[in-house]
Parts: C-alpha cells; sequence; structure tokens
C-alpha cells in the first residue's frame, strides 16, 4: 500500500541580494518602481510540495506515489527522482508549458522578493486518483485548483482517507469550497497563519474545525505545533537546532512525517515527534531535498527526543 502525493513539482531558483532591499526601495517612488539587484549568489533547487514530501518519505523507507504535472523542461528532475527510487509513474508532462518556478530573491536582512510561475501545475485536474493502485492515504497539497479541488473529490468517492495542505494555496479558495475540502478530509494540515486565515474564511473555530475532522495539525515554527485529536490537544515540542540554515521545505519534511505515523496507525504523540524531527533535520540544510539522513540517523534523533520528553 502507498502513499499518494498530489502537489506541486516545481523549480526553485534562489539568490541572495548582498544588501537590504530598503536601501534601494524608496517608500516616495513606490509608485513608479523600477530597481535592479545584482546577485552573485544563485542557486537552483529542485522543489514544489508534492518533490518535497516525497523526498522526505523516502528517507522513511517508504515509496511514495507522486500525483503532479510538469513542464517540457522537466528532464534533470526526472533524472533526480529517477536517482531516489522514487516512482514517477504519475507525473504527466505537458509538452506545451514549462515546469512550476519560484524565482526568490533575498536580502541580508532574509526579507523576500518572490516571483512564481504556476506553469503546468495549472493543469494538475489532467491527473486521475482512479488510474492509481494500491493507495492507502493521501495528501492533497498546493497545486492547480481544479486538481485539488477534484482530487479531494475523487478520494472521497474512492474512499481514501486524504490530508488537506492548502499551503500558499488556501487563497484560492471560496468559503463554500473551503467547507466542501473541510467536509470531506479525514486530516488537515496547516501553519498558524494559514489556520487563522481558514478559520476567518470558514467562519467556524479552530475547535469547530477539528471536529469535523480526525486530525487538525496546526504549526508554529520554532515554537512547535499543535495536534487537535480524540477531542484532545497534543502540543508538540519543537526540537532545537543549533545552527538552522534554511526553512525552505521543513512543512514539507513535517508532513511526511505525519503521513508516515498515520499510515502507520501510530498514537499521536509520536506521529507529532516525528514530524518535528524531520523538520529539524531539514532544516540545517539548504534547498528541500538536499539531506541526506539515514534510517538510523532518524531513529537516533527520534529516540533522543522520546528520551528527553520522558526525563
Amino acid at each position: 500500500m502507498s502513499i499518494l502525493i498530489c502537489g506541486s513539482l516545481a523549480f526553485d531558483t534562489i539568490m541572495v541580494f548582498k544588501d537590504q532591499f530598503k536601501n534601494h526601495i524608496l517608500p516616495e517612488s513606490i509608485h513608479k518602481l523600477s530597481v535592479a539587484f545584482y546577485v552573485p549568489e544563485l542557486r537552483k533547487e529542485f522543489g514544489g510540495t508534492a518533490g518535497n514530501i516525497a523526498y522526505n518519505l523516502k528517507l522513511l523507507d517508504e515509496n511514495p506515489l507522486v500525483m503532479a504535472t510538469v513542464g517540457n523542461d522537466f528532464s534533470i528532475y526526472f533524472d533526480w527522482l529517477n536517482q531516489n527510487d522514487i516512482n514517477t509513474e504519475h507525473i504527466k508532462e505537458i509538452k506545451t508549458l514549462f515546469t512550476a518556478q519560484a524565482f526568490i530573491t533575498t536580502d541580508l536582512s532574509d526579507n523576500q522578493i518572490t516571483a512564481f510561475h504556476p506553469g503546468a501545475m495549472v493543469e494538475s485536474h489532467q491527473n486521475k486518483i482512479k488510474k492509481t493502485n494500491g493507495v492507502c492515504l493521501a495528501i492533497i497539497a498546493p497545486d492547480g485548483k481544479e486538481g485539488m479541488m477534484n482530487h479531494a473529490k475523487e478520494c472521497k468517492a474512492l474512499n481514501i482517507p486524504f490530508m488537506f495542505d492548502p499551503g500558499q494555496g488556501l487563497p484560492m479558495f471560496n468559503r463554500e469550497e473551503l467547507l466542501e475540502f473541510i467536509d470531506d478530509a479525514t486530516y488537515i494540515a496547516v501553519n498558524d497563519y494559514e489556520a487563522t486565515l481558514l478559520s476567518e474564511k470558514t467562519s467556524l473555530c479552530i475547535e469547530e474545525i477539528s471536529k469535523k475532522v480526525e486530525a487538525l495539525i496546526v504549526t508554529m515554527g520554532a515554537e512547535g505545533s499543535i495536534i487537535y485529536a480524540n477531542n484532545k490537544t497534543y502540543k508538540i515540542d519543537p526540537i532545537k537546532v543549533e545552527a538552522p540554515v534554511d526553512p525552505t521545505g521543513c512543512g514539507d519534511a513535517y508532513r511526511a512525517g505525519l503521513l508516515y505515523g498515520i499510515s502507520k496507525k501510530w498514537d499521536w504523540q509520536s506521529i507529532g515527534r516525528l514530524a518535528s524531527v524531520m523538520g529539524s533535520i531539514k532544516i540545517q540544510n539548504k534547498g528541500g531535498q538536499n539531506h541526506r539522513p539515514t534510517r538510523d540517523d532518524i531513529e537516533t534523533i527520534y529516540t533522543k527526543k522520546l528520551v528527553e520528553e520522558n526525563s
């Protein structure tokens, strides 16, 4: 049985501006903005929610199925997925479009200016879940709007439990659409900002949303996370990291831990602990798919965390 990941595959082009934006953007001239930033540092990373989550599940010795639409420039990413033995059977190439791409410029104060081109992601509705086999659990992560809605309906029709992870795609949906996602989902995962936005857009408080699903997971960055399940609240403490490097993809690593634990029918405290471990490993590396812990490394950190909790 496999975990199905419906979401984006994207290239992240990350540039570093060795100054501060505020020194070059004049507030009084914002209405006629024309600026250029010299960026001597540039790196191109493999990213996208589906790619990042699948990569982390593979580190846990799972064999996830990735469902996504990509463009005619995806060949190097295909090679990467194959090198990591990640199933690409349900990745559909749209030959007339580019793969989704984010162009991110960061200044010395960690402010960011991002341009995002969705490309082939908007065609995600062309993929059909009914064409998969042996799926025990799914996640619907940020993707094309029509694709996300269709995949949720397919999961419900096929009795596949799924996690709704709207992420940065949450503003795309209106109240009625979000309420339908909540009614159909088995689990919901959001960060604290998205939780507030979801509550505002649906006119439901966090407690009301949590009662409509088996679990509502809210991440809070360095403050840890909270899992609302079984009419209880589970506080998941963060794992302290001495030298955090890059938060990109930490939420996806966390969600991989959630999916793994849920698929193994663990208790919620254990699921949250593993998710926290996966996020802490990722944040010590640049990009969403450059960390390479062994399964033993992950188990060692998990065990250390468990001992600390019980000491």
